[in-house]
């Protein structure tokens, strides 16, 4: 174990702990940073109670600590979910000790479940992310969140608990042992060492055991040789025994398993250094990851032992700082911790030197090792290695195995690993070393490549596939190409899984071909993204399965990216083998998206099979699922087939379709009319017409049917045309007989019915005129009168129909058809009957015939009509016996009884008695027939009838003006009075006058004077009206006491003759007082109306009228003395106030003793001044009610005549002012003395403070401030204190006002506004130390420094960028010009594309090169990078190198280079071209080859052409070829070579002698002729070495007769000698060869013919020798081959591989 050292290094030590955030810069308050006020169940969440300044929970999510979740919640405590946002809630019920809990989900904003507990609950925790562990007073329970369930009691708290503070609660994973730790304070000896005590509870045993620990934890272990791991409880305790402290750490096994290997009791001494006597552990972290214990103390301290053995690690202070809270970090193996200061603290092991640091400097080898072994760490390879060498070296086979099966990171799990077992000799009656190995290996976990297949030979050797089998299922082997080549020997099922697995597809592609999966070939293709040869594939399947191979084809065309071969490469392949009907089914399917260009596919299938199966074809045209094949090759192969309609279908001239429409006997009818639809309306035309000539009879049926259906696209008339062309009104009858319902087309309905009325359809030329109503009505009547038709029923129709019934009746009658007369008016339309009688008195018919069909029909007949039409023809009395017989029958009918009356007028039978006494005739009828005959008849009538307007018409036309009045007095209508005295009636003054005369005079009814005087006053007569009322009230007549009328009487009066009104008032006592008193004020009379109301004993309304109509307070005063009444004061007293006479109105209130109108006085009284009264009434006013208006305004008063010992002994007085608003109207007036008693009585600390400002009170103002303690408050103290430059006194408010985040920039501005910079900043810096310090007060002096003063604010950033808000700093910096500083923030908030911007737009203050570099590759623009090479270029060329390098990965070098081309400073970035030419693009080669031309580099040049050749070549070569230097030229021959110029590139090298270059060009190009030509020219240069050399460099190419010729016709035979000699030994060694091969070919034919005998004639022994029990060798397979004997002879165990024994089954 090991202290921190000042040597050791933080980078060098074990355990490393950084501060991952801190919770007060996320705006929480270091009060709240507390055991009660923060929980952290797990890395996932820290979750922190606020109570102020409001009730909140803030949620911190570890993935993004910057971004809090602020909620307002109202909780006594808050406790996030392990693993999910589940917050749970416990609040106490208000009034009891029982705790509410909630479970909330925040993420569905919706609650999971609540519960209440009957008792508090003193501490609770999430023990799993499904279960909450709820400790009480006495008990622990168990709540999961699951279902409905409510907490569940798992055991009663120890009495070693009692009066402990619960700090920790667990439980094991398996959930059967739970553990549950408090503390409490320590011996009365030494109290501040903390005693911790705890409770292990076992779920199965239902037992307890007390223990003393502070901190405790579960872990599970696994012991070697036991499957099962272990739970062990690890504990750690402080204790003070007989005054020694003694600390210990514990590590125990819960519930060993009998039988089973179990784990040994350890315990280890926890060394607390002498400065820390009294600290104590307060959490325990277990990393399972690492196999550590972390144990935490109050103070800081962390102590580290190995889990397995309990052995010390590490001893380190981790914080200086009390640890309250830590939570298990399992992904990273370490622990989070939050101290006070509210730093959360993650301690991770450092795993490149904790294996080094326990190896060196504890010196624990052993330990080392387990450690690396465990997790895996570096640090320990060179000690495994070692140790490994010792135990083989000792033999310990099985130690060693095991060492290298758990070597950290695999260091020994090498094929030398596996060799060295190899070479181990076997010992009789032992298991190989290798196997133990491969054992080992097995039971630890995967094997790598290279042990999976060595194991598999082994296992395969063996024939224990089945072993191969469990272990590829347990996943304990590694696949690869390898293993599945060796397996496929054996199994190729299990060879296949292995390929997949191992990725090999060519070898999965190959055996899904030889199973004859084809689809599973096309979908693992595509899953791995592999191209097999599709089309040998299907050629392969095709031979066999030809419908296989439509679905495989099928299946290619629906592949991604479209099919690989192409179809009509795959459609040969099907018509090669002539299988038609599968072309047809591929190319079905694959034509289904009928696009345009599959349109020579879509010819060929319907090609294919018009030819050979046309039904088939003629499927597919009537499927109409192509559209893009040729329509003309199809027409003619379509007819030639005898598919008719098909070619009418596709033929496009109007010959061709008239040739084969003509065949109608082989085309379907209905088919046939839908093609026509198909046609122009020209073409169809024709068609029909050839169809009509060749067989009119036989096609009239189609040619109706076809216009019937396309009359629209034809036309109409041109059908008819058609048809009246050809005479045939059958065919029009039946055409428009479809049309006719839906047309409106007078002509067509005309035609219609000529159509069936010449083909004798009568029935429907009758029901037609009787139904339609478009046909031409008189068109249609002429025609059937023309026709002459037997049957008159259809021109009845028309006739009767639109009104010719008078012609019918002459046609008829004319035409002596009476019968049908009769019948007309009988059956047909009676109501026409007087038409019909009109109509034959005009043909002077016969009376008797006449009088004969009236009686026929009687009551049936309309009389009113039939009335007319007699009398227009002046034989009304031909209707005399029909009328009686009416009247008779008890007719009613007004028509009747009018006829008869106009017979009885005419006739002078007694006609005033019928008018009096007949009931049913119409007045107005009979009475306008009366008018010319006799007035007075009329008027009986009228009368009779109440027709006012006719009767008032008649009496004044025939002067009949007293009936006329009598007539309206006795009506009582209002409409009838309005409209007799309507001022344009010229008749109204007569009427008057008979009215006034004689028939009011004579009336006795009130109700027709009442009625009457209505009229006059609706008609607004006054005059006549008053003349009227005065004869009747004022002359004793019988209505002269009549309240109604002496009522209306003066109101008249007050209406049109004032004057009267008064003695009308003092003649009059039966009227309504008020009611006339109140009109007489509306109009004005007031001295009447004062009368009036005197007169009634109405004084208030009679001080009223003076007081607001007369306007006379002197006279109102004087009434108010003489009645002497409160109410009458009162109103006095208002109209006073009311005129502003403040003063006598207070008076005549007091005199009233009226308290209502206080509001208003209170008002009046401060207008006026007058607060000497105001004072007296309002204390009079408090007598009688309590107010808090009148209390406060008698204040008020007070104050204002400066009364302030009145105030003070007022308040102290029972009152019920509202002193609140009092004080503050004082203040708002500026009555500030007054305004401070009130603040200073009410305690209200703000607005005193506020007052103590305004009275320049200011060390007062800040002292009231303090009390007050309100931001608003502050804020006022403080901008008062800076207006009046006490600084001291407003950097003391303002310390308590920046500490809010919303105030701090409204302070800011105060100052700045004012220039006070230097003290805002002095202010801003105080700030920084505030335990409340926030990000708005770091990032406002980072502003101020940036306009005040500049040289600190470099400084300040750097101190504090975590704790800025850097967007608005940036906006600061922006707008003072501040680069430098502004690229610097914008790389701290990671805006890195502004900071290039920045930099390269203001370079002279923010460029660094480093600097630059870093930003400029973490930019997102690309844009930016080409910026930057423009920047550079300008400004820096001379690093422009260093910074291309770096964006090397990024830019696009074809547009540097572009750049660099363009600025023309290509040389300047040659490194940068060289260093990326390995991309191998076309504009960095092109551009490096020109500089190395340039700089006649050729090495270059030709290094670069060598390794990069994506450029022009030929450009190249071309550009080069003519160079002055000799290589050059050569490296334009060599550019030629390359690109396949062969002749370019010889041609060159002959030119300059190169002609080894020459011959080696030729030599590559494998052409003869070439070869053959430079030959010749060597010969005819006379280089005959040459010539001897290009025989050997080009020996491949040339023949050897051709050299022969050569060499013999120029003499240069002993030049090609050499040739000729290698030429006949290479001939000779070859026929050797073959003869060898055939005769060994012969030899193995024999040998193979020889083996059959032998192996036939063995199985013939054995089945002879062999007893039946044991099996028979392996017989033929069903390949026709033989299964290979057993490797062992006869009676010989097998042996297996390698000299080694069977290995036995694993």
């Amino acid at each position: 174990m090991s202290g921190s050292t000042p040597s050791q290094t933080a980078a060098n030590a074990p355990i490393t702990a950084r501060e991952t955030l801190t919770l007060p810069s996320l705006g929480i308050n270091p009060q709240f940073i507390t055991f009660t006020h923060v929980t952290m169940e797990s890395d996932k969440y820290i979750c922190v109670r606020e109570t102020s300044p409001q009730n909140s929970v803030v949620i911190v999510d570890m993935t993004m600590p910057n971004q809090p979740l602020r909620r307002p919640i109202t909780a006594d405590s808050a406790l996030m979910n392990p693993n999910s946002r589940i917050l749970a809630l416990k609040a106490q019920v208000a009034g009891t000790t029982q705790d509410h809990l909630q479970i909330f989900n925040i993420e569905l904003k919706a609650k999971v479940k609540s519960h209440q507990m009957p008792e508090q609950v003193v501490f609770w925790k999430w023990i799993t992310p499904k279960m909450l562990g709820l400790v009480t007073q006495t008990s622990v329970y168990h709540w999961s969140i699951e279902g409905d369930s409510e907490p569940l009691k798992m055991f009663e708290r120890a009495a070693n608990l009692a009066n402990n503070q619960i700090i920790n609660y667990r439980c094991d994973p398996t959930e059967k042992w739970l553990v549950l730790v408090g503390i409490a304070p320590g011996p009365p000896e030494r109290p501040q060492l903390v005693k911790g005590n705890m409770q292990l509870f076992s779920v199965d045993q239902q037992r307890s055991q007390a223990l003393e620990a502070h901190a405790a934890s579960f872990a599970t272990f696994k012991v070697p040789g036991n499957e099962n791991p272990s739970i062990l409880i690890c504990f750690a305790s402080k204790t003070l025994n007989a005054g020694q402290v003694a600390s210990k750490m514990h590590v125990i096994e819960l519930g060993a398993q009998p039988g089973k290997p179990s784990f040994s009791k350890k315990q280890a001494d926890l060394f607390f250094p002498p400065d820390f006597p009294d600290d104590f552990p307060v959490s325990m972290q277990i990393s399972q990851k690492y196999g550590l214990i972390y144990v935490i103390t109050k103070l800081g301290l962390l102590f580290v032992y190995d889990l397995e053995t309990a052995t010390a690690v590490y001893r380190n202070r981790i914080s200086p700082d009390p640890i309250f809270l830590t939570a298990e970090a399992s992904s990273v193996g370490g622990f989070y911790a939050i101290n006070r200061r509210g730093q959360v603290l993650l301690a991770t092991v450092n795993e490149d030197t904790i294996v080094k640091f326990v190896s060196g400097s504890l010196n624990n080898l052993e330990l080392a090792v387990n450690l690396a072994k465990r997790a895996n760490l570096p640090g320990a390879d060179e000690l495994v290695v070692q140790r490994f060498q010792e135990l083989f070296a000792q033999t310990k086979y099985k130690e060693a195995a095991e060492l290298a099966a758990e070597s950290p990171r695999g260091i020994l799990r090498t094929p030398d690993t596996v060799a060295k077992f190899q070479s181990v000799p076997v010992q009789a009656g032992q298991t190989p070393p290798l196997l133990q190995y491969f054992g080992t290996l097995l039971t630890r976990g995967k094997l790598n490549g290279f042990e999976s297949l060595e194991l598999s030979r082994l296992v395969v050797n063996q024939n224990k596939k089945n072993l191969l089998e469990n272990w590829l299922a347990e996943d304990k082997l590694e696949c690869s190409e390898e293993l599945g080549d060796l397996v496929k020997t054996v199994d190729g099922d299990l060879a296949l899984k292995i390929y997949i697995k191992a990725r090999a597809t060519p070898k999965v592609v190959a055996a899904f071909a030889e199973r004859r999966e084809f689809d599973k070939i096309l979908i693992y293709s595509k899953q791995v993204g592999y191209t097999p040869d599709y089309l040998f594939l299907l050629q392969t399947i095709l031979r066999s399965d030809p419908q296989g191979a439509v679905n495989f084809a099928l299946m290619m065309s629906q592949m991604e990216g479209g099919c690989p071969v192409d179809y009509n490469t795959i459609t040969d392949l099907f018509l090669q083998r002539n299988l038609i009907r599968e072309a047809t089914a591929f190319l079905l399917d694959v034509l289904k998206p009928n696009l345009p260009e599959h349109g020579f596919l879509q010819t060929k299938v319907l090609e294919i099979n018009l030819v050979t199966f046309p039904n088939v074809a003629d499927a597919i045209l009537a499927n109409g699922m192509f559209s893009h094949y040729d329509r003309p090759r199809i027409a003619q192969l379509c007819e030639k087939a005898g598919l008719y309609l098909r070619a009418l279908q596709h033929y496009t001239e109007l010959p061709d379709i008239k040739r084969v429409i003509v065949n109608t006997h082989a085309i379907e009818p209905q088919s046939l009319v839908e093609f026509f639809g198909t046609l122009s309306k020209e073409w169809a035309l024709e068609c029909m017409k050839d169809l009509l000539v060749v067989n009119l009879r036989g096609n009239l049926q189609l040619i109706v049917q076809a216009a019937k259906e396309y009359s629209e696209h034809l036309g109409v008339d041109a059908c008819i045309k058609l048809f009246e062309q050809f005479k045939s009104y059958e065919g029009l009858y039946f055409f428009l007989g479809s049309y006719l319902s839906s047309s409106e087309d007078p002509d067509i309905h005309f035609k219609y019915i000529e159509a069936a009325a010449k083909t004798g359809q009568i029935k429907e030329v009758e029901r037609v005129t009787r139904e339609s109503n478009f046909y031409d009505p008189e068109k249609t009547k002429n025609f059937l009168m023309e026709a002459k038709l037997p049957d008159a029923r259809p021109l009845i129709n028309v006739c009767d129909r639109f009104g010719f019934v008078p012609d019918l009746t002459h046609y008829l009658y004319t035409s002596n058809m009476l019968r049908y007369i009769e019948g007309y008016v009988q059956k047909v339309n009676p109501g026409n009957a007087p038409l019909v009688v009109g109509q034959l008195l005009d043909d002077e018919c016969p009376e008797d015939f006449i009088k004969g069909l009236i009686l026929s029909v009687r009551s049936l007949l309309p009389v009113e009509p039939l009335v007319e039409e007699c009398e227009k023809r002046n034989r009304l009395r031909l209707l005399t016996q029909f009328l009686e017989h009416l009247v008779s029958e008890g007719s009613q009918d007004v028509h009747v009884h009018n006829a008869l009356g106009k017979i009885i007028i005419d006739s002078n039978n007694n006609p005033e008695h019928f008018l009096t006494t007949n009931p049913y005739y119409d007045s107005r009828v009979v009475g306008k027939y009366c008018e010319k005959r006799d007035p007075t008849l009329a008027v009986v009538a009228y009368r009779r009838g109440q027709c006012d307007d006719e009767l008032i018409n008649v009496t004044n036309k025939n002067s009949l003006f007293k009936l006329q009045a009598r007539y309206v007095v006795e009506r009582m209508d209002g409409d009838l009075w309005e409209n007799v005295l309507n001022p344009e009636n010229e008749y109204r003054r007569q009427l008057i006058d008979q009215v006034v005369s004689t028939a009011l005079p004579e009336s006795k009814s009130p109700e027709q004077v009442s009625a009457a005087v209505k009229a006059f006053m609706t008609a607004d007569l006054p005059h006549e009206l008053i003349e009227l009322l005065e004869k009747i009230v004022l002359q004793n007549s019988a209505f002269s006491g009549n309240f109604n009328l002496q009522n209306l009487l003066i109101l008249t009066a007050i209406k049109a003759d004032p004057s009267r009104v008064m003695d009308y008032i003092n003649r009059l006592d039966n009227f309504d007082g008020p009611a006339v008193g109140e009109v007489a004020v509306e109009a004005q009379l007031y001295e009447e109306a004062f009368a009036i109301f005197k007169k009634f004993n109405l004084n208030v309304q009679a001080v009223n009228v003076l007081l607001d109509n007369i306007r006379s307070i002197e006279r109102a005063v004087e009434f108010a003395f003489r009645v002497e009444e409160d109410a009458v004061w009162s109103q006095v007293a208002k109209a006073q106030l009311r005129e502003g006479l403040v003063s006598d109105a207070i008076e005549s209130f007091i005199r009233a003793d009226d308290t209502t109108q206080f509001l208003d006085v209170i008002r009046a009284a401060e207008d006026a001044n007058v607060y000497h009264d105001l004072v007296k009434y309002l204390l009079m006013v408090r007598q009688k009610t309590k107010e808090p208006k009148v209390d406060s305004e008698l204040i008020y008063a007070y104050a204002k005549i400066d009364r302030l010992s009145d105030i003070e002994e007022f308040i102290l007085m029972p009152n019920v002012a509202n002193l609140q608003n009092v004080g503050d109207r004082l203040y708002d007036e500026a009555l500030y003395e007054a305004a401070k008693i009130i603040y200073a009585f009410i305690s209200n600390w703000a607005k005193l403070a506020v007052t103590l400002v305004k009275l320049k009170q200011f060390q007062g103002a800040v002292d009231a401030a303090r009390k007050a303690n309100s931001s608003k408050t502050w804020k006022e103290v403080c901008f008062a204190c800076v207006d009046a430059e006490e600084f001291r006194l407003a950097q003391i408010c303002g310390l308590n006002i920046i500490i809010q985040v919303d105030d701090l920039e409204e302070v800011s501005e105060y100052y700045q506004n004012r220039g006070c910079f230097n003290e805002l900043i002095s202010l801003m810096e105080s700030g920084l130390g505030l335990e409340r310090a926030h990000m708005g007060i770091f990032t406002e002096l980072g502003v101020l420094y940036a306009r005040y003063r500049p040289e600190k604010l470099m400084e300040h950033i750097k101190l504090f960028s975590t704790r800025l808000n850097i967007p608005k700093l940036i906006r600061a910096c922006d707008e003072q010009q501040h680069w430098m500083e502004l690229t610097y923030l914008y790389i701290q908030y990671d805006e890195f594309d502004n900071a290039a911007t920045t930099i390269m737009n203001h370079s002279p203050e923010a460029w660094d090169h480093m600097q630059f570099k870093d930003v400029i590759v973490k930019v997102a623009s690309v844009e930016l990078y080409y910026r930057a090479v423009h920047f550079y270029l300008q400004e820096h060329p001379d690093l422009i190198n260093d910074l291309l390098n770096v964006l090397a990965l990024r830019v696009d070098h074809t547009r540097v280079v572009d750049i660099m081309r363009k600025a023309g400073h290509l040389r300047l970035v040659k490194p940068y071209m060289v260093a990326v030419q390995s991309n191998d693009v076309s504009a960095v080669n092109e551009a490096l080859n020109e500089i190395y031309i340039e700089e006649e580099d050729y090495d270059r040049l030709r290094e670069s052409i060598d390794l990069h050749d994506n450029f022009d070549h030929i450009g190249l070569a071309q550009k080069i070829e003519k160079h002055e230097l000799l290589e050059m030229r050569r490296v334009a021959a060599y550019i030629y070579k390359k690109a396949g110029r062969w002749k370019q590139s010889i041609a060159l090298s002959k030119k300059d002698n190169l002609y080894k270059d020459a011959m080696e060009t030729c030599s590559q190009s494998g052409d003869r002729e070439l070869s053959e030509e430079l030959l010749v020219y060597f010969i005819e240069q006379g280089k005959k070495e040459c010539f001897a050399s290009c025989l050997f460099v080009c020996y491949d190419l040339i023949r050897p007769d051709v050299v022969l010729e050569l060499a013999w016709m120029n003499n240069i035979i002993d030049f090609a000698f050499p040739y000729l000699l290698q030429f006949s030994r290479e001939y000779t060694s070859k026929v050797d060869e073959l003869v060898k091969d055939k005769l060994e070919a012969q030899k193995e034919v024999k040998a193979k013919a020889r083996e059959e005998q032998d192996v036939v004639a063995q199985q013939n022994m054995y089945a002879q020798l062999l007893p039946l029990a044991l099996p028979a060798p392996p017989m033929p397979g069903p390949s026709g081959g033989f299964a290979p004997p057993p490797m062992g002879g006869m009676g010989m165990p097998p042996m297996p591989a390698f000299g080694m024994p069977s290995m036995a089954p694993y």
